[in-house]
């Protein structure tokens, strides 16, 4: 029965594999049964509070006792896990030798049973005895057996909302509402439209809800009838459709069968235009939605569906739109918060109110419940001591009656299957605020045992990348793309929670000592760059994981390595990355037994000892930029159980010979540098499993192109990013023809995400570019491909997001992706540099973010939908950018609404950029080399809140800002031959104390500045390449009194320092080739030596 109601909440697939794998291996061994009874002894245990454990992780909330049971239910079931991996390595070990014999049978005849009894009976007793105990205590703690199985259940049920909202204002979600009325009240042909509102719990989902239900302006779009429906957890079609009818018509009559109410509900919704509001949709399943849907879909053209839910896979059950929730902009944050802490609002609290209350607002990053939350606790606090002791409490800190915050994680985190409820807790070892490597992530889970594939039918690696898409889906995970690798974060409050579940587990030296570390941990991390020690209170033998958290900087081991592999027994990852004291691996490496995942990247090693052959357990190895490592150990073909080894950067030479005896094993390499090869070495890289990137170079020196056949690339599936690249320097011949053989024979797997090709030297591409043979490619880049004379089909990769052409010298044809209907339907980033015969209009791309066009003087137009545009860098005489925009005398500010950056080089005719409404994003704007430019926008300074910097060069006709001012955010201004603008830079910005930094350069004036002349908020100041200025002005210097740095750069006529000497507020000068100035600052004899000695840190050269 217990294995029948088992939830793995405590005992995973995998464990109960490995009981039922070794029962039989040990029969097998023993000739006997007495230790399978064992082991199927202690499986029952593990399960009997396995069934009751579900109860416990809802009850653990509320209740301290129930929380105490399941802490140590996890260390004793982990205990039993590494009892188990003990026994497992005893007998692999035992096999290994077996198989290194002739005579095996002697081996396994001489291991008798008395190790077992000697070295683990005493402690599988112990622990099937910590087990009954544990199963004793849940009867009396009154756990159930599968309690809150069902969703909603108990402590885990959800809260429900209707249509009125709790405020009259919402905070900082101007953009979203807009968005969602735009969306309400525009026309479409369509019968029944979508949006889902997406985010965490908290975010203000089903506030925005509200607010846009209740706005006079949706009696614009004239819905006949609007309904409100919160709906349940578990997504019962007839609940559900019930639910619906019963809000259209007021009725609460229960008694109506399925088949009438789906009846029911199609007629009174027949051709009428409805607005549905489904708040708090959890089903991922596309079949109940479809079943709820059949009624709906009568209803007349225009009906829109408005959903809140936390998880974007719900939108794609729903095949809906999406508006994705952030986290609240800083003000909003403040003002949210002000109103509920300070009575009435009062914009006047007393400071130091305001200083703890900022800090707390810094807590909740953002989330809108947290602030409330917190916000309404401190309401009634009228002493700072309430305040700083609510500012030090977690979250976790509060009952649910003081915070409403609780409830809405901890929804989310019991709606989590038992597999991802185990990864989400791991990242507790993760510092709050930090990203972390999805692929550093998955092997990490690898490694601990978490990824659950019964039927082994995907990869780790595939079901790794699938709970790691649940976690984002469900809001837990925020992603970005950090130096080009897919990485997520996650919000304070969700790593408050993790670390909540497995506090005891889970510890990072150096963040959670302070609240006591129990000697149950098992998994470790640290921040600092330097490490001494672990402290009396961790038992490092029960280990199993020690990894620093932080991958950006390097760190120091204060004890000796071989004293920290002695300190470990149970160890399974093991990351040294980015040590900068390990030079050696000691032999002792080999004593980590159950070692999975080793990770010496970055280090100083030079070799690896042989003693890792020891290491049966070890599944993946990481030797990533060991520039000093010159060989590779002949026994890595003993890691029988080694499934990914990653060499990348690395100098062994001829590192593919070293490898050719691996089986089963992804292998990671940089390059293979195809000209200095082999027929021998191409055909050992094609037995790889090669994963990843590659980068394929010196194909120029090829010997036969058929040698690149044999490479295999196209039956490659897990390289996912390939450069192809010639390198001409210094070679004597260049035979384009060879070149595309070569190439031709390079096919790469349909399976291809990234696709580089660099100084080919072919006059055609080939023809697996040409005929859409890489229908999963998202980046293409084009470079130095001189010879050819046609570009590909480029329209026809659906999927591509980016897209760069570069010294494409040879193709003069006209953009010829008009004829492709839907072209570029994904493209994010398209970059085309110095392709100067390019021709034509490029075709229109509805989904651009970034946009950089460079030195493509004959392209005539670029048509482009701007709604979505963040970044745009042209330096091209284009003469339009888009269908409402004929002429580029004028720039269009308001016709790219979500703008972050903006470079406009080289426009011979543009004149000015025009805006008319607030421009909430901007924040950087280059004007370079634009010779009838003579207007910014007459009124930036309240147009631009958010520009921060302004850079203006070569534009003789703008000689001054406006009188209206500047944006107050501006941070920084660099002008470049406009001097006449630093005149009117003081009277444009007032007294606003934002702008901090100037860089002037080319300045024809003799002396600068002139008194009265600069900003006095300025705390830096850089002069450059001006070939005048012979002298600086210590008056025009000394109203700036908050000035910090003073940079003097390429002044080769700078005399001297003023007679005064500089601004004792001055910390940093730096004086580059300004000779005459140098030779008089010089600490031996210097002239102006006295006037900068008490400088703190000087730079002259």
């Amino acid at each position: 029965m217990a294995a029948e109601m088992v939830t793995g909440v405590l005992v995973s697939t995998f464990l109960r594999r490995t009981i039922d794998t070794l029962a039989s291996r040990l029969v097998d061994i023993f000739h006997q049964r007495k230790h399978k009874k064992q082991l199927s002894n202690l499986k029952m245990k593990l399960l009997a509070i396995d069934v009751v454990a579900l109860d416990a992780e809802q009850k653990q909330f509320t209740d301290p006792r129930v929380r105490d049971w399941l802490l140590r239910a996890k260390d004793v079931v982990i205990d039993a896990e590494d009892l188990l991996d003990e026994i497992d390595y005893e007998l692999s070990k035992t096999q290994v030798a077996a198989e290194s014999q002739s005579a095996s049978k002697k081996v396994w005849n001489s291991l008798d049973s008395s190790f077992f009894e000697i070295e683990f009976e005493p402690m599988m007793e112990q622990v099937i005895e910590d087990l009954e105990d544990l199963a004793n205590e849940s009867y009396i703690l009154g756990l159930e057996k599968g309690g809150g199985v069902g969703v909603g259940s108990g402590s885990g049920s959800k809260l429900t909302h209707t249509s009125l909202p709790n405020e009259s204002v919402i905070y900082g979600r101007d953009d979203d509402k807009e968005f969602v009325l735009n969306w309400l009240t525009s026309n479409t042909h369509n019968n029944l439209s979508i949006l889902s509102i997406v985010g965490m719990g908290g975010m203000g989902k089903t506030s925005l809800a509200q607010h846009v239900f209740n706005d006079p302006r949706l009696e614009e779009a004239n819905f006949g009838t609007k309904v409100w429906v919160s709906v349940p957890q578990e997504f019962d079609v007839f609940k559900v459709s019930r639910a619906i009818l019963d809000t259209i018509t007021c009725s609460t009559d229960h008694s109506i069968q399925h088949e009438v109410i789906q009846k029911r509900l199609k007629e009174e919704l027949m051709g009428k235009k409805f607005l549905l509001v489904l708040d708090d949709v959890w089903n991922e399943r596309p079949s109940r939605w479809e079943d709820v849907q059949k009624p709906l879909v009568f209803g007349g053209q225009g009906s829109r569906i408005l959903v809140t839910t936390r998880s974007e896979k719900v939108a794609v059950t729903m095949r809906s739109e999406k508006l994705l929730l952030q986290v609240l902009e800083e003000d909003y944050c403040w003002d949210l918060f002000a109103k509920y802490a300070f009575e009435n609002g009062n914009p006047q609290p007393d400071s130091d109110f305001i200083e703890i209350g900022k800090k707390i607002v810094e807590i909740c990053h953002g989330l809108p419940l947290a602030l409330k939350t917190m916000g309404s606790l401190l309401q009634n606090k009228s002493s700072l001591l309430e305040w700083e002791s609510i500012m030090k409490s977690g979250i976790w800190d509060f009952s649910e009656n003081e915070s409403d915050i609780l409830p809405a994680l901890r929804l989310s985190y019991f709606y989590l299957s038992s597999h991802l409820k185990k990864c989400f807790a791991f990242c507790a070892l993760f510092p709050k605020g930090g990203w972390f490597d999805q692929e550093w992530l998955i092997r990490l889970w690898m490694a601990e045992n978490f990824l659950e594939n019964p039927l082994q039918k995907k990869s780790p690696k595939e079901v790794g990348e699938e709970y790691c898409n649940d976690l984002l889906s469900w809001s837990f995970f925020q992603q970005a793309r950090v130096n080009d690798k897919k990485c997520f974060m996650m919000h304070d409050l969700l790593n408050d929670l993790a670390k909540y579940v497995c506090e005891d587990i889970c510890i990072r030296l150096g963040v959670d000592e302070p609240k006591g570390i129990p000697k149950t941990t098992r998994h470790c991390s640290f921040l600092d760059t330097s490490f001494d020690g672990f402290g009396s209170s961790i038992d490092t033998k029960k280990l199993h994981t020690f990894t620093p958290s932080n991958l950006i900087w390097g760190w120091d081991c204060k004890m000796s390595i071989d004293d920290l592999f002695s300190r470990f027994k149970l160890i399974r990852v093991l990351s040294l990355y980015k040590c900068s004291s390990l030079t050696e691996v000691p032999k002792s490496i080999g004593n980590l037994k159950h070692l999975r995942s080793l990770d010496l990247s970055l280090t100083e090693i030079e070799k690896l000892p042989d003693s890792i052959s020891l290491l049966y357990k070890l599944q993946i190895l990481q030797l990533n930029y060991c520039l000093k490592l010159k060989e590779l150990p002949s026994c890595l073909h003993q890691l029988y159980n080694l499934r990914r080894l990653e060499l990348v950067g690395i100098e062994v030479e001829n590192v593919i010979a070293h490898l050719g005896n691996l089986k089963n094993v992804q292998v990671s390499i940089s390059s293979f540098h195809a000209g200095k090869s082999k027929e021998i070495n191409f055909q050992q890289l094609a037995e790889l499993d090669l994963d990843g990137s590659l980068t394929i170079d010196d194909l120029q020196d090829i010997e036969n192109p058929s040698y690149a056949l044999e490479l295999d690339l196209k039956n490659k599936s897990h390289i996912v990013k390939l450069l192809l690249e010639w390198n001409f320097i210094g070679s004597s011949s260049v035979d384009s023809k060879k070149a595309e053989d070569v190439i031709e024979n390079l096919r790469p797997s349909k399976y291809l995400k990234e696709l580089s090709i660099r100084n080919y030297i072919g006059k055609q591409f080939p023809d697996w570019l040409l005929h859409n043979s890489l229908p999963n490619l998202v980046s293409l880049e084009l470079e130095g491909c001189e010879s050819c004379q046609r570009l590909p089909p480029l329209g026809l990769f659906l999927f591509l997001k980016h897209l760069g052409i570069a010294r494409l010298n040879g193709i003069g044809e006209k953009w010829d992706c008009q004829a492709v209907t839907g072209a570029f339907p994904c493209l994010q980033d398209f970059k085309i540099e110095n392709c100067p015969k390019l021709k034509g209009h490029l075709p229109k791309l509805v989904a651009l973010e970034t946009l950089r066009l460079i030195h493509c003087e004959q392209l005539e137009a670029l048509i482009v939908s701007a709604v979505r545009v963040e970044e745009l860098s042209i330096c091209s005489a284009l003469e339009s950018i888009s269908d409402d925009c004929a002429s580029l005398r004028i720039f269009p500010l308001d016709f790219f609404p979500t703008l972050r950056s903006l470079e406009l080089i080289g426009f011979p005719n543009l004149q000015m950029v025009s805006q008319n409404h607030v421009h909430n994003h901007l924040k950087y704007m280059f004007i370079k080399e634009c010779p009838k430019f003579e207007s910014l926008p007459a009124n930036m300074h309240m147009l631009l809140p958010s520009l921060t910097n302004l850079y203006i060069r070569d534009c003789p006709r703008l000689e001054s800002f406006s009188d209206r001012g500047l944006p107050l955010n501006l941070n920084h201004i660099m002008l470049t031959y406009c001097f006449r603008l630093v005149g009117s830079l003081k009277r444009a910005l007032g007294d606003s104390p934002s702008l901090r930094s100037l860089t002037i350069e080319k300045v024809e004036a003799e002396g600068f500045p002139d008194e009265g002349l600069l900003p006095l908020s300025l705390t830096r100041i850089l002069i450059y390449d001006c070939r005048n200025l012979k002298k600086l002005n210590y008056k025009g210097l000394l109203e700036v009194s908050s000035l910090e740095t003073l940079k003097l750069w390429k002044c080769p006529n700078l005399q001297c320092l003023p007679e005064e000497g500089l601004p004792k507020s001055i910390a940093f000068l730096l004086i580059k080739d300004c000779p005459l100035l140098e030779q008089r600052c010089h600490k031996e004899g210097g002239e102006d030596w006295e006037k900068i000695s008490h400088i703190p840190n000087l730079s002259i050269w």
